[in-house]
């Protein structure tokens, strides 16, 4: 098992049960502003509601049982340290990876999205240029320390959390069923549903992130169950508001291709140059800025961890005089640039969804191995209903591996080929070196 240390750079305790709680809603809650729109141009408005409920399931069993794991084990590396306890270095490393391909990625889709909303308002603002502004912005206010960072997301998630709330509250009278089932095919297949499961996930990603952030939590055993759990519960509601209700106000159609759909429902409630549309397109900022910051937060400690136990290059676990892993900011920054002009919004969700799912799995396996290898560790959060909801969590992950890699079989090859390869690297390489550096 390996350990942190005393030599070894560690992260300050500065989280509370409120800011915690703003970082795992504000890591996800661009999910709630774009991207799983695409899901109807696959599945249709029926098709899509079946995958939604079906990754709302997955994700309620998922949180419930990952927290157990994050209040046990709170460390920067999260699914990392998890995988790498319950299986050793091979485990950690595909875990690692899993999650590196998830925050790594849906940086730039969030970041895009960002670009998309600024570009809707002034459409003289290239919306590349925007995007990559994003990360010199954020990358140098993460730069001063995990502390102002957590006080920033408190701040712009309560306002996105409230900006959801309002725009529900502004459609909800011009709701018709009537809209929500139209155009869609006479019968919903199962293969609809599938072709959805990868745009509902948007809907919750990177909540898993806040065990990225664990080790500087003040108290973890009691801020991260109650950070996690309300957390799920909020991103539940918004989630399915915004998606029927959003479906019922026009054709729906309309806004299937676009990053930018929320401000299109409000445009076909009350017109362009009406001012509750300009208005929440440049307040709905702050949603896609609270999970830019967020995932900015979770990357860096990701990489950091993975560097600290040398599975990436040691500089990279360096941390500042903030007590910020400064060089990890910068090389996920570099790799988003990179994956910004290398793809499209929709493919770079599915890679990340990929991503998000296989570690989800990882997780979950992990979860029951620990529980038989170390049934004496301290448990101060315990999974209820155990073992129904991490098996559950656990099959519905890989069903959902499954069926992203039927639907998606290029983007899943090039994930899959990637993580071997470099497992096949890190066998050769890594693993002797890191067995020895074991305590």
């Amino acid at each position: 098992m390996q350990t942190i240390t005393e030599t070894q750079p560690k992260l300050k305790k500065e989280i509370n049960t409120i800011q915690l709680w703003s970082l795992a809603v504000g890591m996800v809650i661009s999910g709630e502003y774009f991207g799983w729109n695409y899901g109807w141009q696959t599945s249709g408005t029926i098709g899509f509601l079946f995958s939604t409920l079906l990754v709302t399931l997955m994700y309620v069993t998922f949180i419930f049982s990952y927290t157990e794991l994050t209040a046990a084990i709170p460390k920067a590396g999260g699914p990392f340290s998890f995988a790498t306890r319950a299986f050793g270095p091979i485990g950690g490393f595909i875990a690692g990876f899993a999650t590196l391909v998830d925050f790594l990625l849906a940086m730039p889709a969030i970041a895009y999205a960002l670009g998309a909303y600024i570009h809707f308002l002034i459409p003289q603002i290239p919306v590349e240029q925007t995007a990559i502004s994003m990360y010199v912005i954020f990358i140098a206010v993460n730069w001063f320390g995990i502390k102002e960072g957590a006080r920033i997301s408190l701040i712009v998630t309560l306002l996105s959390v409230g900006e959801i709330l309002l725009f529900m509250g502004l459609i909800v009278f011009h709701f018709k069923s009537d809209n929500f089932f139209a155009h869609n095919p006479p019968t919903v297949s199962f293969g609809s549903i599938f072709a959805g499961i990868p745009f509902a996930i948007w809907f919750f990603v990177a909540i898993e992130g806040v065990a990225m952030v664990a080790e500087e939590v003040k108290n973890p055993h009691k801020t991260i169950p109650r950070g996690y759990i309300s957390a799920i519960i909020t991103l539940v509601i918004l989630a399915l508001g915004i998606m029927i209700l959003s479906a019922g106000v026009g054709d729906w159609r309309k806004l299937q291709q676009i990053d930018h759909p929320l401000p299109e429902v409000l445009a076909m409630v009350f017109g362009h140059e009406s001012g509750w549309t300009k208005v929440f397109t440049s307040l709905g900022l702050f949603g896609l800025i609270a999970s830019f910051h967020g995932n900015t937060i979770s990357y860096s400690r990701q990489i950091f961890a993975l560097a600290r136990e040398n599975y990436l290059p040691t500089q990279l676990s360096f941390l500042n005089r903030y007590q910020t892993p400064h060089w990890a900011l910068i090389a996920g920054g570099l790799i988003g640039v990179l994956a910004i002009y290398s793809g499209k919004t929709d493919q770079i969700i599915v890679m990340s969804g990929l991503g998000a799912v296989v570690m989800y799995a990882i997780s979950m396996v992990s979860l029951l191995v620990l529980r038989k290898k170390e049934p004496d560790l301290e448990r101060p959060y315990k999974t209820p209903f155990y073992p129904i909801f991490p098996y559950l969590a656990l099959l519905l992950a890989l069903f959902c591996t499954a069926a992203i890699s039927y639907f998606y079989p290029l983007l899943s090859a090039i994930f899959f080929g990637l993580l071997f390869f470099f497992l096949v690297l890190f066998m050769l390489f890594g693993f002797k070196y890191i067995k020895s550096n074991i305590g």
